[in-house]
């Protein structure tokens, strides 16, 4: 069947007073061109916190804030019903898909007001290779933010030049500390991050994104809440979708998980998530997290025969994610923590992101039974409701005009080609995950 090539949108941010109050700004996406007639693609927030996202078609001479904000205020008023986890967050209050955007859900700690308990000192993380230009725009959004106390740290991961030492030795000397990982892949260098840290909080984030100005406090602010927390995410948004393949990506979900707080707490399993806590993919993405630095050690760290740059080819988060919580500590996703994401551009690039996925996945399923054996029954007895789940999952995501996980309103169709490679993927995990182990285990 023939389909339509995805056309660009412009990406941009409507702030309003209130669900049906007026419009307080209206701008593109950070460091993004400015909203041309269109298709339009927008985060919607309530006085600065992120609420929801819409797309709506801006014709010539119409006014796109107004356009925008008619189709926000109809998204905000639709209400949806609480899943355990977000039970668990205390949202029994009356919501809609906004919640936690509002004063009344209880958001982060003194999110966007100034009073609860002030954010604890912090670490962040930037994992980079040969990547400087995207490096420095990470690197301004993050020296940006407004969190009281935090160190920034780059890990240069096996470097083949000197670009990013020089970039920031030179222009960031005194603001940015700088550490060599030789060892490649992503989880050898987060782990190399989190032994340089100095904090008892450590954030990672990845060079290609822009932190809103908040994000860190947002980040943060949870742990001094609750001493039992090992892990927050945040939001993941598109910065730009100016190519089919970065639309794509986005319509398939993209790395949004929503906007409603949900808390993880493996002491109180949710009902509703069948694999809790194996399908760590709903849990958050690498790109937006931050861990008590002793939960994390005490969890291990990363497999370093996980993640990009390694035969795994990725999977590391979530490794992590489930190593936190098997070890006893609660995971928290925020959506006050909101960062922008530049997807990759073009078709090969999402071909190898798609087999990639369906690698880290069953890489990290791997990793954690061997370092975790004893969750084998486990994961065995939760499979037949879980692929169950995921059966009916997928097949109201894959209805025509279907809405996807983040909530967008549109929907492209994931291409069969890429649910092939996505498969494949899947079953080479176990395969590039124990490649990677005997790499690692070999001489160095």
């Amino acid at each position: 069947m023939n389909r339509s090539v995805p056309r660009p949108l412009s990406v941009a941010e409507i702030d309003l007073a209130a669900p049906e109050g007026p419009v307080l700004s209206f701008r593109p996406a950070p460091g993004g061109p400015p909203v041309v007639p269109g298709d339009v693609y927008a985060l919607v927030r309530l006085r600065g916190r992120p609420a929801a996202t819409v797309v709506g078609t801006v014709a010539d001479g119409e006014d796109p804030a107004g356009v925008l904000a008619a189709l926000a205020r109809e998204r905000l008023a639709r209400r949806v019903p609480l899943s355990d986890a977000e039970r668990l967050a205390g949202t029994e209050a009356r919501r809609g898909p906004g919640a936690g955007a509002g004063p009344e859900a209880g958001a982060g700690p003194g999110a966007g007001t100034g009073e609860g308990p002030v954010p604890p000192r912090a670490s962040v993380v930037v994992a980079t290779r040969e990547r400087p230009a995207r490096l420095a725009r990470a690197l301004d959004s993050l020296l940006a933010q407004d969190h009281p106390g935090f160190e920034l740290v780059v890990v240069d991961n096996a470097p083949r030049t000197a670009a990013t030492y020089d970039l920031v030795t030179r222009e960031y000397a005194g603001r940015v500390r700088y550490v060599r990982e030789d060892v490649p892949g992503l989880a050898a260098a987060h782990n190399t991050g989190l032994a340089a840290s100095r904090s008892g909080i450590v954030a990672f984030t990845d060079d290609d994104v822009i932190a809103d100005p908040r994000w860190l406090t947002a980040l943060t602010g949870p742990f001094a809440a609750d001493p039992g927390l090992g892990c927050v995410t945040g939001l993941i948004l598109p910065a730009r979708l100016a190519t089919p393949a970065q639309v794509l990506l986005e319509s398939h979900g993209g790395f949004a998980k929503g906007f409603a707080p949900r808390l993880y707490d493996p002491a109180r399993p949710p009902a509703d998530e069948p694999l809790f806590p194996f399908a760590a993919g709903g849990f958050g993405s690498g790109a937006n997290m931050a861990f008590r630095a002793e939960a994390l050690r005490r969890a291990g760290g990363f497999d370093p025969a996980t993640g990009t740059g390694t035969a795994a080819r990725g999977g590391d988060d979530l490794y992590a994610f489930v190593a936190v919580l098997s070890a006893g500590f609660r995971l928290r996703y925020t959506a006050e923590a909101l960062v922008w994401h530049h997807h990759r551009d073009t078709w090969q690039d999402l071909r190898n992101q798609a087999y990639g996925y369906g690698a880290g996945l069953t890489a990290y399923l791997t990793a954690t039974l061997v370092h975790r054996p004893r969750l084998l029954p486990a994961l065995l007895a939760r499979l037949p409701r879980g692929l169950a789940h995921a059966r009916a999952v997928t097949a109201r995501r894959g209805e025509a005009g279907g809405g996807v996980p983040g909530e967008h309103g549109t929907h492209h169709p994931w291409p069969r080609s890429l649910s092939r490679l996505e498969r494949r993927g899947m079953l080479y995990g176990p395969i590039g995950y124990a490649t990677a182990r005997l790499r690692k285990a070999g001489p160095r």
